[in-house]
Protein backbone atom coordinates (compact mmCIF):
# COMPACT_ATOMS: atom_id res chain seq x y z
CA UNK A 1 0.00 0.00 0.00
CA UNK A 2 1.06 3.59 -0.59
CA UNK A 3 -0.18 7.11 -0.13
CA UNK A 4 -2.74 8.61 -2.52
CA UNK A 5 -2.82 12.34 -3.26
CA UNK A 6 -5.59 14.16 -5.12
CA UNK A 7 -4.27 17.21 -6.97
CA UNK A 8 -5.59 19.86 -9.35
CA UNK A 9 -3.98 21.17 -12.54
CA UNK A 10 -0.24 21.35 -11.89
CA UNK A 11 0.18 24.64 -13.77
CA UNK A 12 -2.33 26.45 -11.57
CA UNK A 13 -3.04 24.66 -8.29
CA UNK A 14 -0.65 26.22 -5.80
CA UNK A 15 -2.04 24.17 -2.91
CA UNK A 16 -1.51 20.98 -4.89
CA UNK A 17 2.11 21.94 -5.49
CA UNK A 18 2.63 22.35 -1.75
CA UNK A 19 1.06 18.99 -1.00
CA UNK A 20 3.05 17.13 -3.65
CA UNK A 21 6.36 18.70 -2.58
CA UNK A 22 5.79 17.28 0.90
CA UNK A 23 6.19 13.87 -0.74
CA UNK A 24 8.61 14.31 -3.62
CA UNK A 25 11.08 16.66 -1.94
CA UNK A 26 11.37 14.32 1.05
CA UNK A 27 11.52 10.99 -0.75
CA UNK A 28 8.09 9.67 0.27
CA UNK A 29 6.40 7.62 -2.49
CA UNK A 30 2.91 8.70 -3.50
CA UNK A 31 0.35 7.93 -6.20
CA UNK A 32 -1.19 11.12 -7.59
CA UNK A 33 -4.72 11.46 -8.93
CA UNK A 34 -5.20 14.51 -11.14
CA UNK A 35 -8.59 16.23 -11.37
CA UNK A 36 -9.10 19.22 -13.63
CA UNK A 37 -10.11 22.43 -11.89
CA UNK A 38 -13.30 24.31 -12.84
CA UNK A 39 -15.00 21.08 -13.88
CA UNK A 40 -16.92 18.26 -12.22
CA UNK A 41 -13.76 16.16 -12.09
CA UNK A 42 -12.51 17.32 -8.69
CA UNK A 43 -15.78 17.11 -6.71
CA UNK A 44 -16.51 13.76 -8.34
CA UNK A 45 -13.11 12.39 -7.39
CA UNK A 46 -13.35 13.71 -3.84
CA UNK A 47 -16.52 11.69 -3.25
CA UNK A 48 -14.14 8.81 -2.59
CA UNK A 49 -12.25 10.91 0.00
CA UNK A 50 -14.84 12.05 2.56
CA UNK A 51 -14.95 14.61 4.15
CA UNK A 52 -12.51 16.38 1.79
CA UNK A 53 -13.63 19.19 -0.47
CA UNK A 54 -10.35 20.60 -1.81
CA UNK A 55 -7.11 19.60 -3.49
CA UNK A 56 -4.73 18.46 -2.26
CA UNK A 57 -6.20 15.65 -0.22
CA UNK A 58 -4.10 12.75 1.04
CA UNK A 59 -5.17 9.23 1.91
CA UNK A 60 -2.72 7.31 4.07
CA UNK A 61 -1.83 3.65 3.42
CA UNK A 62 -4.15 2.69 6.28
CA UNK A 63 -7.04 4.65 4.76
CA UNK A 64 -7.10 7.88 6.77
CA UNK A 65 -8.19 10.87 4.67
CA UNK A 66 -6.20 14.06 5.39
CA UNK A 67 -7.14 17.29 3.55
CA UNK A 68 -5.27 20.62 3.98
CA UNK A 69 -1.55 21.05 3.50
CA UNK A 70 -0.69 21.86 7.12
CA UNK A 71 -2.43 18.68 8.27
CA UNK A 72 -0.68 16.71 5.51
CA UNK A 73 2.70 18.10 6.57
CA UNK A 74 2.15 17.27 10.23
CA UNK A 75 0.85 13.76 9.54
CA UNK A 76 3.71 12.92 7.20
CA UNK A 77 6.23 14.30 9.69
CA UNK A 78 4.76 12.07 12.40
CA UNK A 79 4.82 8.99 10.19
CA UNK A 80 8.25 9.72 8.64
CA UNK A 81 10.30 11.43 11.37
CA UNK A 82 13.59 10.88 9.54
CA UNK A 83 12.43 12.52 6.30
CA UNK A 84 13.29 16.04 7.47
CA UNK A 85 9.89 17.60 6.77
CA UNK A 86 10.38 19.79 9.86
CA UNK A 87 13.85 20.67 11.18
CA UNK A 88 15.16 18.60 14.08
CA UNK A 89 16.53 21.69 15.86
CA UNK A 90 13.73 23.07 18.09
CA UNK A 91 14.39 26.73 17.24
CA UNK A 92 14.53 26.10 13.49
CA UNK A 93 11.43 23.91 13.73
CA UNK A 94 9.48 26.62 15.52
CA UNK A 95 10.50 29.19 12.90
CA UNK A 96 9.52 26.84 10.07
CA UNK A 97 6.09 26.29 11.61
CA UNK A 98 5.56 30.03 12.11
CA UNK A 99 6.32 30.66 8.44
CA UNK A 100 4.15 27.80 7.16
CA UNK A 101 1.22 28.95 9.26
CA UNK A 102 1.46 32.55 8.04
CA UNK A 103 1.71 31.39 4.43
CA UNK A 104 -1.31 29.13 4.88
CA UNK A 105 -3.48 31.94 6.19
CA UNK A 106 -2.15 35.14 4.64
CA UNK A 107 -1.01 37.05 1.57
CA UNK A 108 -4.49 37.36 0.10
CA UNK A 109 -3.67 40.28 -2.21
CA UNK A 110 -0.71 38.44 -3.72
CA UNK A 111 -2.76 35.29 -4.21
CA UNK A 112 -5.63 37.17 -5.82
CA UNK A 113 -3.72 39.45 -8.20
CA UNK A 114 -0.96 36.97 -9.10
CA UNK A 115 -2.65 33.63 -9.57
CA UNK A 116 -0.06 30.91 -10.06
CA UNK A 117 0.47 29.96 -13.69
CA UNK A 118 3.66 27.97 -14.25
CA UNK A 119 3.21 28.04 -18.03
CA UNK A 120 3.97 31.73 -18.49
CA UNK A 121 6.02 34.63 -17.14
CA UNK A 122 4.93 38.24 -17.55
CA UNK A 123 7.10 41.31 -17.95
CA UNK A 124 4.77 43.40 -15.76
CA UNK A 125 1.55 42.68 -13.90
CA UNK A 126 1.00 46.18 -12.42
CA UNK A 127 1.01 45.07 -8.77
CA UNK A 128 -1.24 47.03 -6.44
CA UNK A 129 -0.18 48.63 -3.18
CA UNK A 130 -1.69 45.67 -1.35
CA UNK A 131 0.42 43.26 -3.39
CA UNK A 132 3.53 45.33 -2.71
CA UNK A 133 2.70 45.23 1.00
CA UNK A 134 2.50 41.44 0.84
CA UNK A 135 5.89 41.37 -0.88
CA UNK A 136 7.35 43.60 1.84
CA UNK A 137 6.02 41.19 4.46
CA UNK A 138 7.61 38.27 2.62
CA UNK A 139 10.93 40.11 2.59
CA UNK A 140 10.66 40.68 6.34
CA UNK A 141 9.89 37.13 7.38
CA UNK A 142 12.29 35.51 4.91
CA UNK A 143 15.15 37.72 6.09
CA UNK A 144 14.22 37.13 9.75
CA UNK A 145 14.12 33.35 9.30
CA UNK A 146 17.45 33.15 7.48
CA UNK A 147 19.12 35.40 10.06
CA UNK A 148 17.85 33.11 12.83
CA UNK A 149 18.72 29.78 11.20
CA UNK A 150 21.65 30.52 8.89
CA UNK A 151 19.98 29.36 5.66
CA UNK A 152 20.38 28.52 2.83
CA UNK A 153 16.66 27.71 3.04
CA UNK A 154 14.29 29.36 5.47
CA UNK A 155 15.02 27.05 8.39
CA UNK A 156 18.42 25.69 7.43
CA UNK A 157 17.91 22.68 5.18
CA UNK A 158 14.88 22.47 2.88
CA UNK A 159 11.76 21.91 5.01
CA UNK A 160 8.00 22.10 4.88
CA UNK A 161 8.27 25.88 5.25
CA UNK A 162 10.01 26.04 1.88
CA UNK A 163 7.46 23.72 0.30
CA UNK A 164 4.76 26.13 1.47
CA UNK A 165 6.50 29.10 -0.15
CA UNK A 166 7.33 27.33 -3.43
CA UNK A 167 4.15 28.62 -5.16
CA UNK A 168 5.05 32.15 -4.01
CA UNK A 169 8.40 31.73 -5.74
CA UNK A 170 6.48 30.66 -8.83
CA UNK A 171 4.27 33.74 -8.57
CA UNK A 172 7.24 36.10 -8.18
CA UNK A 173 8.98 34.51 -11.17
CA UNK A 174 5.82 34.32 -13.22
CA UNK A 175 4.74 37.90 -12.59
CA UNK A 176 8.19 39.57 -12.49
CA UNK A 177 7.41 40.99 -9.07
CA UNK A 178 9.86 43.48 -7.51
CA UNK A 179 11.85 41.91 -4.68
CA UNK A 180 15.34 42.42 -3.27
CA UNK A 181 18.38 40.52 -4.48
CA UNK A 182 18.41 38.19 -1.43
CA UNK A 183 14.72 37.41 -1.93
CA UNK A 184 15.30 36.76 -5.63
CA UNK A 185 18.14 34.40 -4.73
CA UNK A 186 15.63 32.45 -2.63
CA UNK A 187 13.16 32.43 -5.53
CA UNK A 188 15.86 31.16 -7.89
CA UNK A 189 16.70 28.38 -5.44
CA UNK A 190 13.10 27.21 -5.72
CA UNK A 191 13.08 27.39 -9.51
CA UNK A 192 16.21 25.22 -9.59
CA UNK A 193 15.04 22.73 -6.96
CA UNK A 194 14.76 19.25 -8.57
CA UNK A 195 11.23 18.61 -7.30
CA UNK A 196 9.99 22.04 -8.42
CA UNK A 197 11.49 21.44 -11.87
CA UNK A 198 9.75 18.07 -12.14
CA UNK A 199 6.39 19.57 -11.12
CA UNK A 200 6.76 22.43 -13.59
CA UNK A 201 7.75 20.03 -16.39
CA UNK A 202 4.57 18.05 -15.79
CA UNK A 203 2.61 21.30 -15.57
CA UNK A 204 3.51 22.09 -19.16
CA UNK A 205 1.85 18.95 -20.53
CA UNK A 206 -0.93 17.74 -18.21
CA UNK A 207 -3.88 19.44 -19.91
CA UNK A 208 -5.13 22.38 -21.91
CA UNK A 209 -4.75 25.95 -20.69
CA UNK A 210 -7.40 27.12 -18.23
CA UNK A 211 -9.18 30.25 -19.45
CA UNK A 212 -9.61 31.45 -15.86
CA UNK A 213 -5.86 32.06 -15.60
CA UNK A 214 -5.36 33.99 -18.84
CA UNK A 215 -4.06 37.53 -18.38
CA UNK A 216 -3.52 40.23 -21.07
CA UNK A 217 -0.03 41.17 -19.86
CA UNK A 218 3.11 41.01 -22.05
CA UNK A 219 5.10 37.82 -21.62
CA UNK A 220 8.78 36.96 -21.30
CA UNK A 221 10.79 33.75 -21.08
CA UNK A 222 10.60 31.73 -17.87
CA UNK A 223 13.39 33.06 -15.60
CA UNK A 224 14.39 29.70 -14.13
CA UNK A 225 16.92 27.14 -15.43
CA UNK A 226 16.59 26.70 -19.18
CA UNK A 227 15.93 23.08 -20.15
CA UNK A 228 17.81 21.14 -22.77
CA UNK A 229 16.15 21.18 -26.18
CA UNK A 230 14.19 18.03 -26.95
CA UNK A 231 11.22 17.22 -29.17
CA UNK A 232 8.58 14.53 -29.54
CA UNK A 233 8.98 12.41 -32.67
CA UNK A 234 7.00 9.67 -34.36
CA UNK A 235 7.85 5.99 -34.43
CA UNK A 236 9.18 3.64 -31.77
CA UNK A 237 12.83 3.32 -32.78
CA UNK A 238 14.97 4.28 -29.77
CA UNK A 239 18.21 3.48 -28.01
CA UNK A 240 16.31 1.93 -25.11
CA UNK A 241 13.64 -0.75 -25.30
CA UNK A 242 11.99 -0.03 -21.93
CA UNK A 243 10.68 3.17 -20.38
CA UNK A 244 13.20 4.58 -17.88
CA UNK A 245 10.38 5.25 -15.41
CA UNK A 246 8.11 2.20 -15.61
CA UNK A 247 10.29 -0.41 -17.41
CA UNK A 248 7.34 -0.99 -19.75
CA UNK A 249 7.85 -1.37 -23.53
CA UNK A 250 8.52 1.76 -25.58
CA UNK A 251 5.54 3.31 -27.38
CA UNK A 252 6.49 7.01 -27.60
CA UNK A 253 9.84 8.60 -28.49
CA UNK A 254 11.68 11.89 -28.08
CA UNK A 255 14.78 13.17 -29.82
CA UNK A 256 17.55 15.10 -28.08
CA UNK A 257 20.95 15.95 -29.49
CA UNK A 258 20.38 13.63 -32.44
CA UNK A 259 19.58 10.67 -30.15
CA UNK A 260 16.21 8.94 -29.70
CA UNK A 261 14.84 7.67 -26.40
CA UNK A 262 11.60 5.84 -25.75
CA UNK A 263 8.87 5.88 -23.10
CA UNK A 264 5.78 3.86 -22.26
CA UNK A 265 3.23 6.62 -22.88
CA UNK A 266 2.86 10.16 -24.16
CA UNK A 267 2.91 11.76 -20.71
CA UNK A 268 6.21 10.13 -19.74
CA UNK A 269 7.71 11.36 -23.00
CA UNK A 270 6.23 14.84 -22.93
CA UNK A 271 7.17 15.64 -19.33
CA UNK A 272 10.73 14.67 -20.27
CA UNK A 273 10.66 16.84 -23.39
CA UNK A 274 9.61 19.75 -21.16
CA UNK A 275 12.75 19.46 -18.96
CA UNK A 276 15.00 16.46 -19.67
CA UNK A 277 17.42 17.17 -16.82
CA UNK A 278 14.64 17.22 -14.21
CA UNK A 279 14.29 13.43 -14.28
CA UNK A 280 17.18 11.45 -12.73
CA UNK A 281 16.27 8.20 -14.47
CA UNK A 282 16.33 9.86 -17.88
CA UNK A 283 19.42 11.93 -17.07
CA UNK A 284 21.25 8.69 -16.27
CA UNK A 285 20.06 7.19 -19.55
CA UNK A 286 21.14 10.28 -21.47
CA UNK A 287 24.62 10.13 -19.93
CA UNK A 288 25.07 6.42 -20.61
Amino acid sequence: MTYDLVIGDRAYSSWSLRGWLLFDAFGIPVKTHLARLYSDALPNMLRDYPPAKTAPTMRTPDGVVVPETIAIAEELASRHPQAGIWPQDPKARAIARVLAAEMHAGFGALRSHCAMNLRVSYTDCAPSEAVLADLARLETIWAWAKAQTGGPWLAGAYSAADAFFAPVAGRIAGHNLPVSAPAMDYVQAHLAHPSFRRWRAMAQVDGADQDFYRRPWPQRSWPGPQPLTASAVTGTQAENTACPYSSQPVTHVLEIGGRRFGFCNAFCRDKTVADPEAWPAFAALLQS
